[in-house]
């Protein structure tokens, strides 16, 4: 899974098949021209990859810095808003080491938004939350998709996020190492065949089944 998400972005090459962005191919680009089709996408890391020795401003300014010329005022102005909109207003000053872990997270979304990419992309956003840190996170996702406009892709295997934020899904065998199903989560969960999928969009169904 997390292999597509790279070439997704542009940090691996495929094997075979094209990656299309606004109907270009990206790895048929070369030098500035992918780069500039590579910023339209934001990208959440699993461990949100924060630079420790940086404040939360710092690391949402850092794209910012890299990749516009926005002058240092103006910069600030928009880290703080990154920030305020996934609800850290008032921690523009504090170190990765200093919150929480689903803080960290959600640092790492206002990185990722820094640059008003058309596509976000997420590698296993609620991996190490708690099951509410996880929900809170779920549901920002989906608040900042419909609100942004952005199209969302993540890659997980944790259930209810995928029940909650997916629209579409593409599930892959490890040991088939193809595509078995994609659609809709809650669609496939009720009326997919593939004995693999159905089992696992219905495992939570099932432990609470022997449970009982």
């Amino acid at each position: 899974k997390s292999t597509i998400l790279r070439t997704l972005v542009g940090l691996k090459r495929p094997a075979a098949g094209t990656v299309r962005i606004a109907d270009q191919d990206l790895w048929a680009l070369e030098g500035a021209e992918r780069e500039r089709l590579v910023r339209r996408c934001g990208v959440l890391f699993q461990g949100g990859a924060l630079w420790s020795s940086m404040t939360l401003e710092e690391n949402v300014s850092l794209p910012l810095e890299t990749y516009t010329d926005l002058p240092a005022r103006q910069v600030r102005e928009v880290a703080r808003y990154k920030l305020a909109l996934v609800g850290l207003a008032g921690y523009e000053g504090f170190l990765p080491a200093e919150i929480s872990g689903g803080m960290q997270k959600r640092a790492g979304l206002a990185r990722a938004m820094a640059l008003d990419p058309e596509v976000l992309l997420f590698d296993e956003p609620s991996a190490g939350l708690d099951p509410i840190s996880s929900r809170r996170l779920d549901e920002l996702i989906v608040e900042l998709r419909d609100s942004l406009g952005a199209t969302v892709i993540v890659v997980s295997h944790e259930l209810p996020s995928i029940l909650s934020i997916g629209t579409n899904s593409i599930f892959l065998g490890t040991e088939e190492r193809t595509l078995l199903a994609s659609g809709p989560p809650r669609e496939l969960r009720d009326a997919c065949e593939d004995p693999t999928v159905h089992r696992f969009l219905t495992r939570g169904e099932q432990t609470a089944r022997g449970d009982s």
